[in-house]
């Protein structure tokens, strides 16, 4: 059984943002099972990436799922 999900979160999130295109990781759904979120400015293929710049398929066990939001900007 992986770790709980939000510890693996809490471990990787400072990693995840510093991707050059990740603005965001959080904890979602997809198809009915929990997903670790990493939300980025804009999905790209794993091609137009630089290899240090994709998101892995999982982290510790727990599936990641990609979402493009845009650029996130703080409100006043």
């Amino acid at each position: 059984m992986p770790e709980e999900i939000d510890v693996v979160r809490r471990r990787h999130e400072a990693t995840l943002l510093d991707l050059p295109n990740v603005v965001g990781v959080g904890i979602g759904e997809r198809d009915g099972l929990p997903v670790l979120k990493v939300f980025v400015r804009r999905k790209l293929p794993p091609e137009q990436l630089g290899r240090d710049a994709v998101v892995p398929p999982t982290l510790d066990g727990w599936e990641t799922d990609v979402e493009e939001i845009g650029e996130v900007i703080a409100g006043m």
